[in-house]
């Protein structure tokens, strides 16, 4: 098969969360098919170029719309065929190029890889007649910007703001789905969320995966008395996810385990966490690092109080993956074959929260057990080869 694969960030081999995902579906796509990827790219990614290209057979990169303006943004909301919500990548130049690219190289299919890059492949007649479109979810924005404007509230800013979000999304991005010829979820909830509101949606789960060679245990003798967090910040349901920690948990947990580090690793750090990182030394915001790993390995206990957003957690499997014991809410496990006490400890409200990550610490026979049986689960289910294989399997009915 000839594949051509847009998503909204470059995939590549040091990225964390949903691109991810993309890398390295190109990559084990790459064994038995043509690949050809259509991609915007930040000026800072292009050093990892390389770690992708030997995978492409195609190659078109452009640089991100530039930050639309007030008065733009006030039109967007009034006129704008697109929703709101999704114009901050909406780009004439990636429409002409994904569509130029399904001609010039008769592609079988084209994946739109998030629900954003859907613009792209939906009501757009220059795209090659037989090549198959396929929408790739990794979080429906209709059901996120609910949850937040629900969680929040429409008196809040944050909650008002999703309320504005959802102008003609819900009518724009279930018309996507019902036209695309192939819809993927990574999970089974996210499949049923999405059927709720139109049951006739041809939707397939591929699942996410972890590289079981990369994240692999590392020796006890380096972790810290530390528990950590990982995540792309602008993403909200992260920083949200941290935020939550540190605000209703991170004080009464360091009255109970002394001594104890917060690392805070990935991507965009917001201004509300490195506020609270310059108040308490304890915090450590590291950003954008080469190797999650490094600081993955300091980490006694993984939390993850996620409220908000649908979809994979795929830092969740690299974390189990190291052998870390993971303390998490449903939400942050969804989709994964978890066992509350056996692979991961479940926690639904602050007290839960600190009551199980101080357990681990004091406990060190139950946080070992934990960990093994989260790195067993992860290797038995959740490799990238059985995902890709199901994707594979998923493009060749379709063709």
């Amino acid at each position: 098969m000839k594949i051509l694969i847009a998503p909204k960030e470059l995939p590549h081999s040091k990225v964390i969360g949903g691109p991810i995902i993309v890398y390295n579906r190109i990559k084990y796509l790459s064994r038995h098919h043509e690949i050809g990827l259509a991609s915007f790219i930040r000026e800072e990614d292009r050093q990892y170029l390389s770690s992708i290209e030997p995978y492409l057979c195609d190659l078109e990169l452009m640089p991100y719309p530039q930050p639309r303006s007030r008065l733009r943004r006030i039109s967007d909301f009034l006129f704008s065929e697109v929703p709101p919500y999704m114009c901050n990548t909406k780009s004439q130049k990636m429409q002409k190029t994904v569509a130029e690219m399904t001609r010039r190289g008769n592609y079988d299919v084209v994946i739109a890889e998030y629900a954003v890059m859907g613009q792209y492949v939906h009501r757009s007649p220059g795209i090659n007649p037989r090549t198959k479109r396929v929408i790739s979810c990794h979080e429906c924005y209709t059901i996120a910007r609910k949850k937040v404007r629900d969680h929040y509230g429409v008196f809040s800013r944050r909650g008002f703001e999703a309320m504005l979000n959802l102008q003609r999304l819900e009518s724009y991005e279930f018309e996507m789905y019902r036209q695309a010829d192939k819809v993927l979820t990574l999970t089974p909830e996210e499949k049923e969320s999405l059927l709720k509101y139109d049951p006739t949606l041809n939707i397939e789960v591929v699942p996410h995966g972890v590289d079981t060679e990369y994240f692999v245990p590392r020796s006890e003798q380096v972790r810290e008395k530390a528990v950590g967090f990982l995540g792309n910040y602008p993403h909200d349901p992260n920083r949200d996810a941290v935020m939550y920690f540190l605000t209703e948990m991170w004080a009464k947990l360091k009255r109970r385990v002394s001594g104890i580090k917060f690392y805070v690793i990935g991507r965009g750090p917001t201004q509300d966490i490195l506020a609270a990182a310059s108040e308490d030394r304890d915090i450590i915001v590291t950003g954008q690092v080469d190797d999650v790993r490094e600081y993955l390995e300091k980490v006694k206990v993984f939390v993850s109080p996620i409220r908000l957003g649908k979809g994979f957690r795929g830092k969740t499997l690299e974390v189990m993956a190291m052998g870390i014991p993971v303390v998490s809410t449903r939400l942050g496990a969804e989709g994964m074959a978890v066992q509350d006490r056996d692979n991961i400890v479940l926690a639904e409200n602050p007290d839960e929260f600190i009551r199980a990550t101080e357990e681990l610490f004091r406990n060190g026979e139950l946080c070992r057990r934990i960990g093994l049986n989260g790195r067993r689960l992860v290797e038995e289910n959740y490799s990238w080869q059985k995902g890709v294989e199901i994707l594979d399997s998923v493009l060749e009915r379709l063709i």
